[in-house]
């Protein structure tokens, strides 16, 4: 996810004792906060064959690590939104670090796949949560003319957890254990929770989202299809890059060293795709999502083929990265086009969306990998990015993307 896929819950204006500095630094600890969420999520990825061999399972069976808390999320994510109600968004966000801090230890000292489950499902009912807040308070801490950048601050979180939280709890697993990785979150997330109980002002909403909010926009087909291009996209990508370090391992025989390199690298040119690609993505999200998903199906194809060839893999994973990197953005900028009078519900729509296909998208390829390999679970990718760009097809291309939404 990123900066641009939501709007505010409030544009309250923050209290004006408050200085601007300790605003900008309550908006960090937030964005912190998204930072140890995320890579506690994509933790499983890089370590996922140590954590399948120590508990006795397969690595499709340990990809259910993925596949739980998406699943869990993506119903939290609206329930959640209807049950805060008026609670204090403060208090909300430092219970759930609270619980993420849990969850993290929950994993760290899982013995067998039943206790690993049962902390990555406090971690998916918390994930919800987290995005149902976090997507708007921004509103609610800095001035309205400063909310844009706030948002790009707070979801700044989630591209750093790509480029350095799960390479780092790779490598970190190697020299050490991925117990040790999930304990480096615990310490990350309690981070997180003393800045945001020191730094985060009172944060009171000013209005309930309602269940009808969801119900109109679910009854209008265009909604439902976005929502489907969404779910396929991103089921696309982590149908395949759930395993993508079994096949590093194996298919492609890299070390250690390696496989944390280019997963590193991954994050980077993803980081980079997102800010370059930023500006086209926002004016032409629909050839973006074309081109992207067609770039990423090209990798997919290409990395069996060249998996004993060095260059070819290195490039693949890289094209891939540049793909993905810009492909949330050019997401979020439609599900708003689609949903801009009632930005709360689709916040909340498009989190579940997204969180499904996390969930769906990384059992499936755990299935396919069980039965094919990595080479299976890339296959798979390669087919809901065909579908993906058979939805996007049902859009009227002679029209602007605002009006062929409506």
């Amino acid at each position: 996810m990123n900066a641009d896929q939501t709007a505010p819950v409030c544009d309250a204006m923050p209290p004006s004792s408050a200085p601007r500095a300790r605003s900008w630094l309550a908006v960090l600890s937030i964005a912190l906060g998204s930072f140890a969420f995320v890579t506690t999520e994509y933790m499983p990825v890089g370590v996922l064959p140590k954590i399948a061999s120590d508990l006795a399972v397969t690595p499709g069976t340990a990809g259910l690590m993925t596949t739980t808390p998406g699943i869990i999320a993506a119903f939290a994510a609206p329930l959640l939104l209807l049950a805060a109600g008026r609670l204090n968004r403060r208090l909300i966000l430092l219970t759930l670090s609270v619980a993420l801090v849990a969850s993290n230890l929950i994993s760290a000292f899982a013995t067998n796949l039943t206790v690993m489950l049962a902390g990555r499902a406090l971690l998916g009912l918390i994930l919800g949560g987290f995005w149902t807040v976090a997507l708007g308070v921004s509103g609610q801490i800095v001035s309205e003319r400063e909310n844009a950048r706030a948002s790009a601050v707070i979801f700044m979180g989630i591209t750093l957890a790509t480029v350095i939280g799960v390479p780092l709890g790779t490598f970190i697993a190697e020299i050490t254990s991925w117990r040790i990785s999930f304990y480096g979150t615990a310490a990350l997330a309690l981070v997180a929770l003393v800045s945001q109980a020191l730094l985060l002002p009172d944060l009171p909403p000013r209005t309930a989202a309602r269940v009808k909010d969801f119900a109109h926009m679910l009854s209008r087909g265009t909604v439902l299809r976005s929502l489907s291009l969404v779910a396929l996209l991103f089921g696309a990508h982590f149908s395949a890059y759930t395993y993508i370090a079994p096949y590093l391992e194996a298919n492609a025989a890299l070390d250690a060293r390696w496989v944390t390199a280019l997963l590193l690298g991954f994050g980077v040119v993803g980081f980079l795709s997102n800010f370059v690609a930023a500006r086209f993505v926002t004016s032409h999200p629909r050839v973006a999502l074309f081109a992207m998903t067609v770039l990423v199906m090209a990798s997919l194809l290409a990395l069996p083929v060249v998996a004993q060839w060095l260059p070819g893999v290195v490039a693949g994973v890289f094209a891939w990265g540049v793909a993905y990197g810009a492909i949330p953005l050019a997401l979020s900028v439609w599900m708003q086009m689609t949903s801009s009078e009632r930005p709360e519900a689709a916040s909340a729509l498009f989190v579940s969306a997204v969180q499904t296909a996390i969930a769906a998208g990384s059992l499936a390829g755990g299935v396919a990998f069980d039965h094919a390999g990595a080479v299976g679970a890339m296959h798979l990718g390669v087919m809901l990015g065909v579908a993906g760009l058979s939805v996007l097809a049902t859009f009227a291309k002679g029209q602007t993307l605002e009006k062929s939404l409506r």
